[in-house]
């Protein structure tokens, strides 16, 4: 009778076990599943034609806009920022706006807000450098690699989690996770 407790016991457990682990599954994919390219008119919504950076307020460039929706009001987008004349230029280059929050490659946690992006050429690719857009205090830096195999050049680009999980540069990107 002790035994058959015992093993019972085990059988529950596994089955609990299973349904968290599929359970969490579920979340992370409609997490990452749900986000698709947003459409100009979305971009439009969510960034501004003039950003806020620090003291100013720096036009955007909006044909270069980049993101990316999840369709529930949530959006990861990026602008080239048009900075001649201000004091932001040569320090910033492009506005960039998340409403959940965001790991950056290994190391930089983006809570959701707007930012300003910065970056210099390396040995080993791009030093991109994230700043609070309202204050211009640093968050982090995160080292884009070369993309493999990429050709086309963006001034910026928000790739769908289920495409690539990039935010590409140039021909340089970085990988993101949603939730952080």
């Amino acid at each position: 009778m002790l035994t058959g407790n015992v093993q019972l016991r085990k059988w529950a457990l596994a089955v609990v076990l299973l349904a968290v682990v599929g359970w969490c599954a579920a979340a992370r994919a409609a997490r990452t599943g749900d986000w698709r390219t947003a459409t100009d008119a979305e971009l439009k919504s969510v960034i501004p034609a003039r950003a806020p950076v620090v003291t100013e307020r720096i036009e955007t460039e909006m044909s270069s806009a980049s993101g990316i929706t999840n369709g529930h009001g949530e959006y990861i987008a990026g602008v080239v920022l048009i900075t001649a004349g201000y004091s932001a230029e040569g320090k910033y280059s492009h506005f960039f706006l998340t409403q959940v929050p965001l790991r950056l490659g290994t190391s930089v946690q983006l809570a959701p807000g707007e930012y300003v992006i910065g970056f210099e050429h390396s040995d080993q690719g791009l030093m991109v450098h994230f700043y609070e857009a309202a204050t211009g205090k640093p968050v982090g830096s995160v080292l884009a690699t070369r993309i493999a195999g990429t050709t086309r050049v963006e001034q910026i680009r928000v790739w769908p989690p289920s495409s690539r999980s990039l935010i590409q540069i140039g021909r340089f990107g970085i990988s993101y996770q949603i939730g952080g």
